[in-house]
């Protein structure tokens, strides 16, 4: 039997918010697979395959085979961002990628210009841009990014769009129940031209959302983690993910902390630490910057290594994340991890793991999954947080309001992902999350 989900038919816009490295990097490599002259290695859509049926029936099929999702050749590109440089130049700049892989796509990038930032310098004080809107107040902003949401989707005729944030982390905004509480509470704010509770990211969610487009928040704003945002998705009827993309350090800590669990390792301190010289690693550089990312990046083990299960074990470790920057690594980022353990009769152990990764190659083919996936979601009717999206996002949301933890354990999350691929396709959700 299968679910009611509608086609996907026609021209999917992507816009995106931010035209750095990750973005140019995430259209460049879509680009070119299309044109079957590079493979999108990464990406769940693209290469994973779910088990469907038992017994005699077992089948083992790709996500493309149970629901439908969006074609590659379908969809179409679009940008804001502070520096008006087109994709190509920005590629370019980003020192990613090598010529050979952006070349045969120059054309097709050169035809991506950014349109001016909703952009307050306050959120982001490492960034000095030109190509800002003018903006009155953040209701304005508001209005303008609706305005460029919507000129988007007529003059390059797609039926349905996507926005997904791909810019840099904006300063730690706490959540303020008197503002972020509800729907009514947000708007009022937002027309007050409250500065410092209603973040850019925030218009651009709010924005999104208003004109029909499903939003992903790729930095760990705050952004669309509040009560307020949950109920502009419910009464629109889309779905939202959030928040921080899962490339790599924490990849690595939500794939291993679940071994330490699962053999019953106690854990005494897990220092983390990264360098890394892209823009990002500019804006993080700045304090205020680095908390939010900090507040993302500290939230994983304490779902994975519950204290009140197994007080032995985890009643008692030290959990310290650092982030560098150091411009001669560009985007080529370097992680170590020291993690001090302890077995039998309390003895101490060690695990070192240094990580020489590249932030935008893994980031890419996260932003095609979030992209298509939530595409298929709001084609599916999925209204609101995505919690299936939790395998491709570092600090995944989840209703702190009453008392839901999040999901952070790698292998649950897979698990939630698989299931809601089969309910979407009509086949019974029959794996349990252990």
């Amino acid at each position: 039997m299968r679910s009611t989900i509608q086609p996907a038919e026609g021209k999917l816009g992507v816009l995106i918010v931010g035209n750095g490295a990750v973005a140019t990097t995430f259209m460049t490599g879509v680009l070119m697979a299309r044109k079957g002259l590079a493979k999108p290695i990464g990406a769940m859509t693209q290469y994973d395959k779910v088990r469907v049926g038992k017994g005699d029936d077992r089948k083992y099929l790709s996500y493309g085979e149970i629901v439908p999702l969006a074609s590659l050749s379908d969809i179409v590109f679009g940008t804001w961002d502070v520096y008006p440089q087109n994709s190509f130049e920005s590629a370019v700049n980003a020192d990613v990628l090598r010529a050979k892989d952006i070349l045969p796509v120059e054309d097709e990038l050169k035809s991506i210009l950014p349109m001016p930032a909703a952009f307050d310098k306050k959120f982001a004080n490492r960034l000095d841009g030109t190509n800002v809107k003018d903006c009155s107040s953040r209701w304005d902003m508001v209005e303008q990014l609706r305005q460029d949401i919507r000129r988007f989707r007529e003059e390059k005729g797609c039926s349905r769009i996507v926005v997904l944030w791909a810019a840099s982390t904006e300063v730690y905004v706490p959540v303020d129940m008197t503002v972020h509480d509800t729907l009514e509470h947000l708007e009022a704010a937002m027309k007050a031209d409250d500065r410092e509770r209603i973040a850019p990211s925030m218009c651009y969610a709010y924005a999104a959302l208003a004109e029909g487009a499903p939003f992903i928040m790729g930095a760990p704003n705050t952004t669309v983690d509040i009560p307020a945002m949950w109920e502009m998705a419910e009464k629109t009827g889309l779905p939202i993910a959030g928040k921080d993309f899962k490339t790599g350090q924490t990849l690595v800590k939500s794939g291993f902390a679940p071994i330490l669990s699962t053999r019953c390792l106690g854990l005494r301190g897990w220092f983390s630490t990264n360098i890394l010289g892209n823009r990002d690693g500019l804006v993080l550089d700045e304090p205020a910057n680095f908390r939010t990312k900090e507040v993302s990046k500290l939230s994983t083990l304490e779902t994975i290594l519950e204290a009140d299960k197994q007080p032995d074990l985890y009643s008692d470790y030290y959990h310290k994340v650092r982030i560098n920057y150091y411009p001669p690594r560009n985007d080529n980022k370097e992680s170590w991890d020291n993690i001090d353990i302890f077995g039998w009769m309390g003895y101490p152990m060690q695990v070192k793991i240094n990580f020489l990764c590249r932030d935008s190659i893994l980031a890419a083919p996260v932003c095609l999954d979030l992209v298509l996936l939530s595409d298929l979601a709001a084609r599916a009717g999925r209204s609101g947080i995505q919690r299936f999206l939790s395998f491709f996002l570092k600090s995944p949301m989840h209703d702190y309001t009453q008392g839901e933890q999040a999901v952070n354990n790698l292998y649950q999350q897979h698990t939630m992902l698989k299931n809601a691929i089969r309910e979407m396709g009509g086949y019974e959700a029959d794996e349990e999350m252990e």
